[in-house]
């Protein structure tokens, strides 16, 4: 089964919109729909997604794909929480005789440290230690706090990939965080499109791959997160309201530039993919910073 596509996107005017992928091209909604639903995210607080698909399933598209620059799918969410360590042989690099951790590790990410599919990411000045982390996103459709492990999953609304790019020795600038190293501007992406989730097999047990130039770099699958996705939103939602838009980035698997030995970083010129099922391929080339 096909499930829809939803993409943000700037014109080459620099005017945003978002769309609904059909073939090799874009049906503008933000064209029809903007005025009620200024971006992705209040569709999403509209509980929107799949009737917007619905309607405007059988039409012709605006604008090409090749015409647009993708943007980060929701432009200004209240939240990034990303996930850390969340699959047992990421765990097991840290090679410091725990066993997995009892609680998730959660870190904030600002929308400014990610990009777009399609577009560079970019390997600041201050450091050659730009990493990747492919990774799968949950957006959150439905307002909840002290969400059970039962009811979690009907709070998303939609999936995407991000990869979760590190700058690896920022993250090791102090004791007891890794804020620096995680939000250097343009370091990350997510995308390249939302999904809706309808149904809990799109996310139980799917495969995430990264590549680099071609080769695959990191392999697991969902079934074997340490914490699940419903684990997640549970905990999350404890000491936070989880409101429509809120992305969550939920952990990488084994296999991150840093792990090999010497460390392999990504440089000008590199391409990085991430793939998992059901939602598409999130690539981007390397850029230094002007």
């Amino acid at each position: 089964m096909s499930h829809p596509r939803f993409l943000g996107f700037s014109r080459s005017d620099g005017s945003k919109g978002y769309g609904l992928v059909s073939g090799d091209g874009v049906i503008d909604l933000s064209a029809r729909h903007g005025a009620r639903y200024p971006t992705l995210r209040e569709v999403i607080e509209a509980d929107a997604l799949v009737q917007l698909a619905r309607d405007h399933a059988d039409q012709a598209p605006d604008i090409a794909l090749s015409e647009v620059t993708f943007e980060i799918p929701i432009p200004a969410p209240e939240k990034i929480i990303c996930v850390g360590v969340n699959f047992p042989d990421r765990n097991e690099e840290y090679k410091d005789g725990q066993a997995a951790p009892s609680n998730p590790s959660l870190f904030i990410r600002f929308p400014r440290s990610f990009t777009g599919h399609g577009q560079p990411l970019i390997r600041p000045p201050e450091s050659p230690q730009l990493d990747y982390e492919g990774e799968i996103v949950i957006v959150i459709g439905k307002q909840g706090r002290r969400i059970s492990e039962v009811d979690a999953l009907s709070h998303i609304a939609a999936l995407s990939l991000c990869n979760e790019g590190t700058i690896r020795d920022w993250v090791r600038h102090a004791k007891f965080n890794v804020t620096q190293g995680k939000n250097f501007d343009r370091t990350g992406s997510i995308g390249p499109w939302l999904v809706p989730f309808t149904d809990e097999s799109q996310l139980t047990d799917i495969k995430l791959e990264t590549r680099v130039n071609g080769e695959v770099r990191q392999f697991d699958r969902t079934s074997r997160m340490i914490f699940s996705f419903r684990k997640i939103i549970n905990y999350i939602s404890t000491f936070t309201t989880l409101v429509p838009g809120d992305v969550i980035v939920c952990g990488t698997p084994t296999g991150a530039g840093a792990r090999f030995d010497p460390p392999i970083w990504l440089k000008p010129g590199d391409v990085v993919e991430v793939k998992a099922e059901g939602l598409g391929i999130l690539s981007n080339t390397i850029e230094d910073e002007a």
